[in-house]
């Protein structure tokens, strides 16, 4: 249960980040998707109001072109027109300044009705080979000229040199009597139409006076005309770009020019045979646009910031806090008193674990105090038990020792009077928690030695590493087992009587066997005895048993331990296992606790 809650709360984390996305996620796209419709509908609008604004603006033109030429179709059957190209006869020379009078009005009436789109008129009579134009210079008869120009089609350019004083114009030339293209009968009326760019730049001013393009005339080969505030750097590069493509009767497209978006659309003037074009800077009509959806991305996007830092904030102020007071309280629950928290901040956490850190003392402190007592106790019984020297195997040996002097049999009772003073020597020594293996082995051979006295039956082989014997271990460690072998093992039948104490050093662990032949335990005996190792005393568990194995585990740490199996000499193995000390660490502190000096398990 305490695990799912610390996963609980180690995803309350990414769930508040899940939470935004699932929030600002939709938000997005909605705009995203509404945005996109709205630029799209504003971009066909913008296209097809500019094509339509475009095409309008060559209506115009167009207009303009057509009166001109419908002028020259009605001027050129004007009576005064054909009668100067001498079809009548001219009576006198007055009759011939007033016709020349009349046509010149005519054609200015005509060109000052038309303020907005002068045209020069020139009437050239080839039968009379004269001129007459409405310009302030003379009109000069050229058959090459006439011949040159007419083609029935409007010529940007004569064929002459253009200055600035007389620049390239439109010109039409119209003849009624034309039979094929560029050819003249010889008694043809020829009447040329002429207009300069300035018209066109007319118009094209005040259609970007009203829009937001830069209008243009164009056509391949030739110079711009432009609008008198075009940028003519930016006209440069999309002449580049026009040259490059085929223009139809209508083009529309976006370009890129100096990493800036252009709307190019592009109408045909059929009259004239150059197109109008009209380039809109997209970024000034959309940049709004843009602009807006630019804002609220950056809007969305520190929500986003702000959401993900409040996430922050409240995981390393709330989440973080609680997690480490959720694996404080594991610790205590695996019974590690020790743990403590510090606390960075100054909050409510802060006296929380300031609280917890005061139980976690008190409660260390207490068991502390009650292991002490424990432990304590558990010595003064020991002590006491030392102290009274098992008054029953010391009558035993010397009444042993009392027969053996009355059958006159001194070699036994010396032996057995050197045994049991090494033993009871090493027994009551007290100053020392701990022994060296040797130490230990050597009463355990005096202790089988006097036992071996009494009972015949007793024979030990005893096979542990020069190395091993070296090793320090708590003192007593080894007597209780090989007693309750001998009691427990030995004694229980008359035909067992061998002890095995065997010893080895592998993977970092010392290994310490005590084997008999006696009668041994079941599986669900060695099972159960093995448990009751791991779990407080009891009543009815051996303390001998449960006090060494407890000692090895003060002494050596967790990873020791006492443990039975079935031995191959078909009684009971004791297995003693205790880790060596690191190499760099220091001696393994050694808690006092009782030793136990004769063995009180049973089977």
């Amino acid at each position: 249960m305490v695990r799912q809650k610390v996963s609980s709360k180690m995803s309350l984390f990414a769930k508040i980040n899940g939470l935004l996305i699932i929030l600002f996620v939709p938000v997005i796209l909605f705009f995203a998707y509404s945005n996109g419709v709205s630029s799209n509908v504003i971009d066909k609008e913008l296209k097809s109001s500019n094509i339509k604004q475009l095409s309008f603006l060559s209506s115009q033109i167009e207009s303009r072109v057509d009166q001109t030429m419908d002028f020259v179709l009605t001027f050129s059957k004007d009576p005064n027109v054909q009668k100067f190209n001498g079809l009548n006869v001219w009576d006198d020379l007055y009759d011939r300044m007033q016709t020349r009078y009349v046509i010149q009005e005519k054609m200015a009436l005509q060109s000052g009705v038309m303020n907005i789109w002068p045209v020069q008129f020139t009437v050239y009579s080839q039968q009379n080979k004269e001129a007459l134009s409405n310009t302030d210079s003379i009109a000069v008869y050229d058959e090459d000229y006439l011949r040159r120009n007419g083609t029935g089609r409007w010529l940007y350019g004569d064929g002459t040199t253009a200055t600035p004083e007389q620049p390239k114009a439109f010109h039409w030339f119209y003849a009624d009597s034309f039979g094929q293209q560029g050819s003249l009968t010889g008694s043809n009326l020829v009447v040329q139409a002429s207009f300069y760019p300035a018209n066109i730049q007319n118009l094209l001013d005040t259609y970007k006076a009203g829009g937001q393009g830069d209008p243009m005339l164009y056509r391949k080969g030739e110079a711009l005309i432009l609008n008198r505030s075009a940028d003519a750097e930016l006209a440069n590069q999309l002449v580049r770009l026009l040259d490059e493509q085929k223009l139809g009767d209508t083009m529309q497209e976006v370009v890129e020019l100096d990493d800036k978006r252009y709307l190019v659309s592009s109408v045909v003037s059929a009259p004239l045979g150059w197109h109008l074009v009209d380039i809109v800077p997209l970024d000034r009509i959309l940049g709004p646009i843009s602009f807006s959806r630019n804002l609220f991305y950056a809007a969305m996007a520190l929500l986003f910031a702000v959401g993900i830092s409040a996430s922050v904030l409240l995981y390393r102020n709330v989440q973080r806090p609680i997690r480490k007071l959720i694996l404080g309280l594991q610790s205590v629950q695996r019974g590690d008193f020790s743990v403590r928290m510090n606390s960075n901040v100054n909050n409510e956490f802060a006296f929380l674990f300031y609280r917890f850190n005061d139980m976690s003392n008190q409660i260390q402190e207490l068991i502390e105090n009650v292991l002490k007592e424990k432990l304590q106790a558990r010595e003064a019984t020991l002590k006491q038990l030392q102290a009274q020297i098992n008054p029953h195997f010391l009558y035993n040996c010397i009444g042993y020792m009392i027969n053996m002097a009355q059958m006159k049999e001194e070699e036994a009772v010396v032996s057995m009077g050197h045994n049991l003073s090494a033993y009871y020597r090493y027994m009551t020594r007290l100053e020392r928690p701990t022994a060296s293996l040797s130490e230990e082995v050597q009463l355990i051979v005096n202790y089988l030695d006097i036992q071996k006295l009494r009972n015949g039956r007793i024979h030990y082989h005893i096979d542990i590493p020069e190395e091993m014997l070296k090793q320090h271990v708590p003192r007593l460690m080894l007597q209780p087992i090989v007693e309750n072998a001998v009691i427990h093992g030995v004694g229980k039948t008359y035909s067992s009587g061998e002890i095995r104490i065997t010893g080895e050093m592998s993977g970092g662990f010392c290994k310490l066997y005590v084997e008999d032949d006696g009668p041994g335990m079941s599986e669900e005996q060695l099972d159960a005895l093995n448990h009751k190792m791991r779990q407080p005393l009891q009543d009815d568990t051996g303390y001998g048993f449960w006090n060494t194995n407890q000692r090895i585990m003060h002494q050596f740490g967790g990873k020791s331990r006492v443990a039975f199996t079935k031995s191959g000499l078909g009684g009971l193995r004791t297995e003693m296992i205790w880790e060596l000390p690191s190499a760099d660490a220091g001696p393994v502190p050694y808690a006092q606790g009782g030793e136990q000096v004769h063995a009180n398990d049973h089977r």
